[in-house]
């Protein structure tokens, strides 16, 4: 059901809930990162992914921009700034029958986005 997993990804984008975002994860999940090579596989690594990722990119500039989805999942396109560098991505979401994220792959541009999201993103995961 992508509405009603789409719905529980914006609330808790908007709400910031931890606990609930660990609650939208199917348990065998897969996480792929614009940096890192291999998918990560399961709900733990995809939880840190994310809610890492909500803590580096998220904010007041952080904004979903466009929305393209199917029957099973949804592209979000979204734009933020951070150190003067503007970041441009999408979230390509996939969701099972009941809602429950089963891939999540960030794709982002350009390289100097990449470059900063990288290091932003190992010191949160190594803090994590």
């Amino acid at each position: 059901m992508t509405a009603r997993g789409l719905q529980g990804w914006h609330d808790y984008m908007t709400a910031g809930d931890v606990a609930g975002l660990r609650d939208l994860l199917h348990p065998d999940a897969v996480f792929e990162s614009p940096v890192v090579h291999t998918p990560q596989r399961g709900r733990e690594i995809t939880f840190q992914y994310l809610a890492s990722a909500a803590k580096v990119l998220g904010g007041e500039g952080f904004r979903y921009v466009g929305e393209w989805r199917n029957d099973t999942g949804v592209v979000l396109e979204f734009v933020t700034e951070i150190e003067g560098i503007r970041i441009n991505g999408v979230d390509i979401i996939t969701f099972d029958a009941d809602g429950l994220i089963t891939h999540f792959k960030v794709m982002v541009r350009p390289l100097k986005a990449i470059n900063l999201l990288h290091g932003l993103m190992a010191r949160q995961l190594a803090g994590a």
